[in-house]
């Protein structure tokens, strides 16, 4: 048996390695509090879908309020959030989000996300030097961006062919930034078009700090969370 159930909104399940990044907001009375992510330390962190099976096999996914059993908490460096599932248990649906409380859960973000100013080769602002991230309170936020366009297109990889991305293209705080998105569904819908760029008059964006790797952690847009989404 579980430690502990703890029920969220969920505002990311974005693909990364062997599953995806599942998290969301603690959620009670129809009001949400802290973040939370799952994870499965057996999977290397990533939630896979027989984890998130509910008991009729269909999975937890975006904007479900799903109640999820835990173990322990699980912080690790600026993945303060995470908590270890109990693997051998179903998850339980217990409600769809709606709009009032996606907004109602969105983070007022005092600054940078996170720290500006360091790029990679097609971003802008979207890493942050290990030496800063190891220092950060947490690796989620819930943003209103100021004006967003989605981009779609190839871009060279490193030692590789090139990759078509989808990616945000947001100001926020009076920064501009330049993400990749892991939304799957945004992925697929946006990756159907042909390659442009796609301005979004209304949303959120669930933006996560990945792990460290080569010593810096990459900022990703996790979801893309509109009005008709919901």
């Amino acid at each position: 048996m579980s430690s502990y159930y703890k029920t969220i909104l969920c505002l990311a399940n974005s693909r990364r390695p062997k599953g995806t990044c599942f998290a969301g907001k603690e959620f009670a009375g129809g009001e949400t509090t802290n973040w939370i992510r799952p994870i499965n330390a057996s999977n290397g962190g990533a939630i896979s879908d027989h984890d998130r099976l509910y008991k009729d096999n269909s999975h937890a996914g975006l904007l479900d309020i799903v109640k999820i059993p835990l173990q322990q908490p699980k912080p690790s460096l600026h993945h303060k959030e995470d908590h270890q599932i109990q693997a051998d248990e179903f998850w339980e649906k217990v409600g769809r989000a709606t709009w009032p409380q996606i907004v109602g859960a969105t983070d007022n973000v005092q600054g940078p996300l996170w720290s500006n100013g360091d790029s990679s080769r097609h971003g802008r602002n979207d890493k942050v030097n290990e030496k800063i991230a190891v220092k950060l309170a947490g690796s989620l936020y819930l943003i209103a961006p100021s004006r967003l366009s989605l981009v779609v297109g190839l871009e060279s990889a490193f030692k590789g062919p090139d990759v078509r991305k989808v990616r945000a293209n947001f100001a926020y705080g009076g920064a501009t930034y330049n993400f990749v998105v892991t939304d799957p569904v945004i992925q697929k819908e946006f990756f159907a078009k042909g390659d442009g760029t796609y301005p979004i008059n209304d949303a959120r964006l669930c933006v996560s700090l990945a792990e460290i790797l080569n010593r810096s952690a990459t900022k990703l847009v996790a979801a893309v969370i509109t009005p008709d989404r919901v």
